[in-house]
């Protein structure tokens, strides 16, 4: 499988914080990676380095062969990056419908938006984008009428919409049901084909069940990284992770 994004001895500080330790992070083409670790493991952290959100303090972030590593977030998203943090973003007082055509016609020209021209010819996408997220049939409501976990989905659904070659998410089954979290695997391993996933959970059994590879962060440093069944023959996340999280 092609690499797609590389994160090369990557450090991060706060004033005195080392948050970011000299990670190094793999993620081929349409795989799904997880990250975990204890609490102020560095996870978000490096998810923010990634999205641009923080720059390194050293080290490099390639992107489909390029280097990103002070790149502005919006040029990551122009080179095919989507991110979805933990707090959704969604517009409660706009239609589920119009939250989705908003995301795609972030990367309209203008010119287009002047003329109106994109909401109708961006039907199709915005109803495959809802459906997929079991959300067609509410696409004329509120979003601020949707339950937690399908606000969640709606903001994946936006995530989604511009057709990125990676997705990142940060905790999006935090606050659901068990049923949501079930779901919400169910409805994220169809985008496999389509892009990677690099995402951010709590909820171990939820990422084991859909993750190709795990890297364990402990103290913002690179503890172990493999495929589910060798972290979880780790005897260096057993000794750690099952402690501290």
């Amino acid at each position: 499988m092609s690499e797609l994004l590389a994160v090369e001895a990557v450090t991060k500080r706060f004033g005195t914080l080392q948050a970011l330790d000299g990670v190094d992070l793999v993620v081929p083409a349409n795989t799904f990676h997880g990250l975990i670790g204890p609490n102020g493991s560095g996870k978000s952290t490096l998810l923010k380095a990634i999205a641009g959100a923080h720059l390194p303090t050293t080290g490099t972030v390639r992107f489909g062969g390029r280097d990103i590593t002070n790149a502005a977030p919006y040029e990551r998203a122009r080179q095919g990056m989507s991110l979805k943090f933990q707090i959704t973003a969604v517009l409660n007082e706009l239609s589920v419908y119009d939250n989705v055509l908003m995301a795609l016609q972030a990367g309209e020209s203008v010119w287009s938006l002047i003329r109106s021209r994109a909401r109708a010819r961006l039907r199709d996408e915005v109803m495959h984008a809802l459906e997929r997220f079991r959300l067609a049939s509410r696409a004329d409501e509120l979003a601020g009428l949707l339950s937690h976990g399908e606000q969640q989905w709606l903001e994946i659904a936006m995530a989604l919409a511009p057709r990125p070659k990676l997705l990142l998410l940060d905790e999006p089954t935090a606050g659901m049901s068990p049923e949501e979290r079930r779901v919400t695997g169910e409805l994220l391993m169809p985008i496999k084909s389509e892009c990677a996933l690099v995402i951010v959970e709590h909820d171990l059994d939820f990422i084991r069940d859909i993750c190709d590879a795990l890297t364990v962060l402990d103290q913002g440093k690179v503890l172990d990284t493999g495929t589910v069944d060798e972290i979880q023959r780790s005897s260096k996340v057993q000794q750690v992770y099952t402690t501290r999280v």
